[in-house]
């Protein structure tokens, strides 16, 4: 298990179609939604997120990770290592959808200091949020910040995760739909 969050351009974002089982990652925080017919656990690991949904008997588990972060193969309906910018769709039995758009920016050092002070002062009443200690070369460590919109057909996660030593910003938007 990683113990540190890995460099920006070793990020991967993962979907499968079914739960993981959750000695694989270091859960700093988390949030249970359930709204209408679905339930979605939002964590925040060390490496980013996973976010497990359940909908009847669907389960499908979105993992933002490190690439070299041992994970199984068995299910696993995307792999996407992390670039500038990626959107993705995947439409499951009975209609039921995913979509995910992946942003990372690199950011001169100032708009990245400035980002994270406003974080870390509105994140925290907003959403589900923690920031990591720093890793020595930098004065603030890295956070993580997801909020969500759930309403009964749909539920979108939108997930802020900074990283210091790199001055970037991975942001993502993952939306499943109900039909």
């Amino acid at each position: 298990m990683l113990s540190v969050r890995p460099k920006v351009a070793e990020l991967a974002y993962v979907l499968y179609g079914r739960p993981l089982h959750p000695e694989l990652f270091e859960v700093h925080a988390s949030r249970t939604v359930t709204r209408g017919d679905y339930e979605v656990k939002i964590d925040v690991t060390n490496t980013g997120h996973v976010l497990t949904w359940r909908c009847g008997g669907l389960t499908w588990t979105e993992v933002a990770t490190a690439i070299h972060h041992p994970l199984p193969v068995r299910r696993r309906l995307m792999f996407h290592q992390l670039k500038a910018q990626h959107h993705d769709e995947f439409v499951g039995r009975g209609g039921v959808s995913y979509s995910i758009d992946i942003h990372l920016e690199s950011v001169q050092p100032e708009i990245f200091w400035l980002f994270q002070h406003e974080l870390s002062r509105e994140g925290p009443g907003q959403g589900l949020f923690f920031q990591f200690h720093p890793s020595g070369r930098m004065p603030l460590g890295a956070m993580s910040f997801i909020a969500h919109q759930a309403r009964n057909k749909s539920l979108c996660i939108q997930a802020f995760h900074t990283f210091p030593d790199d001055c970037a910003l991975v942001r993502s938007t993952t939306v499943f739909r109900l039909p």
